[in-house]
């Protein structure tokens, strides 16, 4: 196991390519998820106000895909981190709970989580299950005020929760060790996190793991190109 001082405050950003070997797509790269549909009618506010069941329809698709999945052991080597007793926390842009599942317990989702459902009206929620999707309306209503639900989740045109974006940015100003892995770091505002965790500690080590060099790795102390759920692992058992 790779010894850092247990002092040392450990963030880790995931992104899609942290789940990809678990079989979930990503929504970038050759085979992402927007190049076989149209992000405008299937994951903003105005998609599903005008057609909720063809919204439903993709997103229990997903989660499908989702409820299905397994930990990899890129997974699986953050929370034996965890488990190792160090001061590890992870900001996830993911919306699969496979993190949690692994067994991490310091996991901050940033984009909402799928397996939640949220009524549009009175905000009531519930988890998926898998017999709950076989057995649910197209298009899920609340019992309480029967208002349509909605996936949990951020879609495009909409803001990320304060709140959640000033749990990350507190916890970045106190790391001393930053991994990035599996995200083309590209969507805002976490494209900017790394930057801004280098001008709260200009002596931060950040290591980013993905298939390909992104705009950070020119701030990077190192870049290791491979597939995570190889990469990462070796790393923390060097």
């Amino acid at each position: 196991m790779r010894e850092f001082d247990q002092e040392t405050k450990l963030t880790v950003i995931t992104g899609a390519g942290f789940s990809q070997a678990s079989g979930i797509p990503t929504f970038r790269g050759k085979d992402g998820l927007w190049k076989n549909y149209n992000a405008a009618d299937l994951a903003t506010p105005h998609a599903f106000k005008k057609d909720p069941k063809l919204v439903w329809e993709w997103y229990k698709w997903r989660l499908n895909i989702v409820l299905n999945a397994k930990p990899n052991t890129g997974h699986l080597k953050l929370a034996e981190v965890e488990d190792q007793g160090y001061d590890i926390v992870l900001l996830t842009q993911n919306v699969d709970d496979l993190h949690e599942r692994a067994g991490s317990r310091n996991v901050i989702h940033l984009h909402g989580e799928i397996r939640q459902a949220r009524c549009v009206c009175c905000g009531d929620r519930f988890s998926w299950t898998i017999d709950l999707l076989e057995n649910t309306e197209d298009v899920p209503k609340c019992k309480s005020c029967n208002s349509f639900y909605r996936p949990d989740v951020v879609w495009f045109s909409e803001s990320l929760n304060h709140n959640i974006i000033q749990n990350c940015v507190d916890r970045l100003t106190i790391t001393n060790v930053l991994i990035v892995a599996g995200t083309s770091m590209v969507v805002y505002p976490v494209a900017e996190f790394p930057f801004l965790a280098k001008r709260q500690n200009p002596s931060i080590k950040i290591f980013e793991f993905n298939l390909d060099y992104t705009p950070i790795s020119k701030i990077a102390s190192q870049t290791i190109l491979g597939s995570v759920e190889k990469t990462l692992p070796s790393f923390f058992s060097y």
